[in-house]
């Protein structure tokens, strides 16, 4: 018999995600962590970037998250992210435009935008981009 945990995906506007998983995939701020039943409990920062979902039957979700807070008690793992969406979702035409957008800003030293903000916008945008890729991975 398969073992499994309760997840809890969370952001400010809604609950996208609660129920029963066999394992959650997320990248925190020192890398990816794979947690399953009987994880140890945690609670670390997420980067931006996707939440992969393992359903009992082996059936896969993908998430992104936009930062937040990942939770790892005994028998649930709650993620509370700044923005949180199913990965299929996203609108591949606005985050190529955001992308960008955020490497015309860095490469324009002189522009009004701050290097670091745009920096910042160019990370969420390629980790938008690699959920929108394994979504279509997965669909093939």
């Amino acid at each position: 018999m398969t073992r499994t945990t309760h997840l809890d995906i969370v952001s400010a506007e809604h609950e996208i995600f609660s129920g029963v998983v066999e394992m959650v995939v997320a990248t925190g701020e020192l890398g990816e962590i794979g947690i399953t039943a009987g994880h140890a409990p945690l609670l670390t920062i997420l980067k931006p970037g996707e939440v992969r979902i393992t359903l009992p039957g082996g059936q896969q979700e993908i998430y992104y998250v936009q930062g937040g807070m990942l939770e790892i008690q005994p028998n649930c793992v709650t993620i509370l992210a700044d923005v949180a969406e199913r990965a299929e979702h996203l609108d591949e035409a606005a985050v190529l435009a955001a992308k960008a957008q955020a490497e015309a800003a860095m490469a324009s030293k002189g522009g009004e935008m701050d290097y670091s903000v745009a920096a910042a916008e160019l990370a969420r945008a390629v980790a938008q981009i690699r959920a929108i890729q394994k979504v279509r991975k997965s669909i093939k």
